[in-house]
């Protein structure tokens, strides 16, 4: 593979997040956070995928980010962020994943990323592990030595047994426009220290939404 030819790719998956926001996090009504400024995991889980011919099932990316005001708005000021690669990929498909969530194969991360504008401060080719309990009843993600959260689907006294919180068009989904309901979840731990990132939390705000991407942009 090169870098000079941007392949057709498609991928479908699971993301969520943990962060510091109060339950729901308002970012995702594409309101400022809850306190200001918001910091957090992210993890998406490629359950099918491809990249031209290279496959990129059961691959993840992690991100940890920070950020002072509104994206959604525009008006959101010292954005930072640091990318973990699956380790598991071998050179085709870490480049391949690299070029999509680094904004440089089109669709939806190219729009993000354009809106978003973080610093980097680092990335790392990392073991990734990534969990997901049956009917999204937890979900959990770990970069052994660097991050890691764990979550409980949100419930409460009036939540059917086995129901989930859901909600429908949110209007500052993460993984972007036209994907399925975002499920909300409390982080029952939620603990980084890399690249200058170090928090150790719990009880605030996650979110899962599945995702369905392809790119690059028709001409």
């Amino acid at each position: 593979m090169t870098t000079s030819t941007i392949q057709n790719w498609h991928l479908k998956g699971v993301w969520f997040d943990a962060c510091k926001c109060a339950i729901p996090c308002p970012c995702s009504f594409a309101q400022p956070p809850t306190y200001g400024d918001c910091s957090g995991i992210l993890l998406w889980h490629v359950s099918e995928g491809n990249f031209g011919d290279t496959a990129l099932d059961g691959l993840n990316v992690t991100m940890l980010g920070s950020f002072t005001g509104n994206p959604w708005e525009g008006t959101h000021t010292d954005p930072y962020a640091a990318v973990f690669i699956d380790e598991r990929g071998d050179e085709d498909q870490r480049q391949a994943l690299q070029l999509i969530f680094g904004g440089e194969a089109g669709g939806w991360p190219t729009q993000f990323g354009a809106m978003f504008g973080p610093e980097i401060l680092g990335m790392e080719f990392s073991p990734i592990e990534a969990s997901f309990g049956e009917n999204f009843a937890r979900w959990s993600v770990r970069v052994p030595g660097r991050a890691e959260a764990e979550v409980e689907a949100l419930t409460g006294p009036t939540t059917a047994e086995g129901s989930r919180v859901e909600v429908h068009n949110l209007p500052g989904a993460e993984v972007g426009p036209g994907q399925p309901p975002a499920v909300w979840g409390k982080a029952v731990s939620d603990r980084a220290e890399a690249f200058g990132f170090q928090w150790n939390r719990s009880g605030y705000s996650s979110k899962l939404i599945p995702f369905e991407w392809s790119g690059p942009d028709a001409k």
